[in-house]
C-alpha cells in the first residue's frame, strides 16, 4: 500500500489483549441464551462466541448485563446449543473511521466487505452519540443542484437539510437515491445499507453507484440475514462515520435506506428485552430513537461542516399514517412520496407532487421562484381535483380557466417532472417557467 500509515498498524496492536473471558451456557428460552460467569466483565453491545458441542460457533452479542446473568442474542437460531456450553467474551468493537475508509464497503463494525485489507482509523468514536448543541447549530445552507428538474425547482434539497423518501419496494427509491450521490455537491457520500437484499449490495455500488461516485463515499452495508443487533448497529455506524467526516470540515450527503428496517430491527430487540409493542406492534422506545438518529444529522455548529441527510421509509400500501412514517415526518425537514400509480405508468422518477413538501421553503428560492412554484402547485391540483371527470370525458373547455390552463400543460408539466438536468437549478427554473407561460397564453408546445 503506497499510502500505508504505520501509526494506524501500532493503533490496531494496541487494540489487541492477551486476556479472554469464558462464561458458561445456564439457559436458553425465546432465542436469548442465559450465560453465566461473565456478568463483571460484560457490556452491553460486547461480542460473544457460543462454542457448540457439535457443530460451528454462535455469534452472539450481549443484550443485558444482569447481577448473576447475562442475556446473549444469538445471530442465528441457538439450534444445538446445550447448558454447559463455554461462551467466551470479545471486547465491544472499537469503531475508528478515517479517510483512507473513502471508496471502500464496510460493515456495521468497521469491517471491510470488498475483500481488501482495512486498518482502523487513530481514534474511537462512540456510535451513539448526542447531537451537536441546538442553539450553537448553524442555519441551513444554500441550495444544492440534484440533477433531476422536480427537485431543483419544485422540492429544493438545501445544505444541512434532512429529507424523508417515502417509498413502497419497486418505485424507484434505490434509483432515486444513487441519483443523488451521483449528482449531488458534497465533498463525500456515505451510504448506509439497512437490510438490504445481498445481491443487491454489490449492485448498487457497482451500478447504481460507479467507480467514480465510490472514490468519494463509504458504504455501511448489513443484509437481511444478519442480525437485528447488526442491522440497528449499521444506521449508528453510518452516521457516526459522517459526524466524524464533518467534524473535519466537510460538507457529507448521508443516504441511508431504510429507517423502516432501522425500527424493525429496534423492535426484535425490544420485544427480546421484554418491552411491550405499542404503536401498532412497535415499542415506545423507538420514538425517541429515531428522533436522536435524525437530529444528529443536519448543520453542524460554526467549527464543523454539515450532513444534509436523505432517510428512506418503505410505507406498505402507500400508507403515510404508519409509525415510522408518521414519527419521521414530525422530525424531518421535509418528505419526497414515491407514487405506485405513477411508477406504473413509467414516469421516474414518481415522485407525487401534491404529497410531497420541503421545508427549506420559501427561504431557500427567490420571490420569483416562490411564484412560479406556486403556480405550478396550482395547476397540478386542479388537474389533480378533476382528473377521474377528464378521463370520463365530462371535461368541457371554457367552464374553468384555471382548470383549462393545468388540462394544456398537464403532460408537459408530468414530462418536465421525471426530466434529469444536469445543467443545474437555474435551468430547471428556464424550463419550467417556459412551460407556464404556454399554459396562460395558450400556445402549442
Amino acid at each position: 500500500m503506497s499510502d500505508f500509515d504505520p501509526m494506524l498498524l501500532k493503533c490496531e496492536f494496541d487494540r489487541m489483549t492477551a486476556v479472554r473471558h469464558v462464561g458458561l451456557v445456564s439457559g436458553v428460552a425465546h432465542g436469548v441464551i442465559e450465560i453465566s460467569g461473565l456478568t463483571k466483565q460484560a457490556r452491553i453491545g460486547d461480542l460473544l462466541t457460543l462454542q457448540r458441542r457439535s457443530g460451528p460457533d454462535l455469534a452472539g452479542e450481549v443484550l443485558h448485563v444482569g447481577a448473576n446473568h447475562i442475556h446473549m442474542m444469538p445471530n442465528s437460531a441457538p439450534d444445538g446449543v446445550s447448558l454447559g456450553d463455554r461462551v467466551c467474551l470479545d471486547p465491544s468493537p472499537d469503531f475508528a473511521p478515517g479517510m483512507h475508509w473513502l471508496g471502500r464497503v464496510i460493515d456495521p463494525f468497521g469491517n471491510a466487505l470488498d475483500g481488501k485489507p482495512l486498518l482502523s482509523g487513530g481514534q474511537d468514536r462512540n456510535i451513539q452519540q448526542a447531537p451537536p448543541p441546538a442553539v450553537r447549530r448553524k442555519p441551513l445552507g444554500e441550495r444544492m443542484a440534484t440533477g433531476l428538474a422536480v427537485l431543483n425547482t419544485m422540492l429544493p434539497i438545501v445544505r444541512g437539510q434532512r429529507i424523508g423518501l417515502f417509498a413502497g419496494s419497486g418505485v424507484g427509491k434505490s434509483t432515486l437515491l444513487a441519483t443523488l450521490a451521483r449528482s449531488m455537491q458534497a465533498d463525500v457520500v456515505v451510504v448506509a445499507l439497512i437490510g438490504e437484499r445481498g445481491r443487491e449490495v454489490n449492485e448498487f455500488v457497482t451500478r447504481a453507484l460507479g467507480p467514480e461516485t465510490m472514490k468519494h463515499s463509504v458504504v455501511v452495508a448489513a443484509t437481511s440475514d444478519q442480525s437485528a443487533l447488526a442491522r440497528r448497529r449499521c444506521a449508528w455506524s453510518a452516521v457516526s462515520l459522517a459526524e466524524y467526516l464533518r467534524d473535519q470540515g466537510m460538507h457529507v450527503l448521508l443516504l441511508a435506506d431504510s429507517v423502516t428496517r432501522f425500527a424493525e430491527a429496534h423492535r426484535e430487540i425490544a420485544v427480546a428485552m421484554g418491552e411491550s409493542p405499542s404503536l401498532r406492534g412497535f415499542p415506545p422506545s423507538v420514538t425517541p430513537l429515531i428522533a436522536n438518529l435524525c437530529e444528529r444529522a443536519g448543520p453542524g455548529t460554526q467549527d464543523q461542516g454539515d450532513i444534509t441527510a436523505v432517510f428512506s421509509v418503505l410505507v406498505a400500501g402507500s400508507d403515510m399514517d404508519e409509525p415510522v412514517a408518521d414519527m419521521l415526518r414530525g422530525v424531518l425537514d421535509g418528505h419526497i412520496v414515491l407514487s405506485r400509480d405513477i411508477a406504473e405508468r413509467g414516469r421516474f422518477p414518481a415522485i407525487d407532487l401534491s404529497r410531497s413538501v420541503s421545508r427549506s421553503l420559501p427561504g431557500a428560492a427567490s420571490e420569483a421562484e416562490n411564484q412560479i412554484i406556486a403556480e405550478t402547485r396550482k395547476l397540478v391540483g386542479s388537474y389533480e381535483q378533476s382528473e377521474v371527470m377528464i378521463k370520463a370525458g365530462l371535461y368541457s373547455e371554457g367552464a374553468d380557466p384555471l382548470l383549462d390552463q393545468a388540462v394544456r400543460v398537464h403532460d408537459e408539466l408530468d414530462s418536465f417532472f421525471g426530466k434529469a438536468d444536469a445543467e443545474g437549478v437555474e435551468n430547471s427554473f428556464s424550463h419550467l417557467s417556459l412551460i407556464l407561460r404556454r399554459a396562460t397564453a395558450g400556445l402549442p408546445r
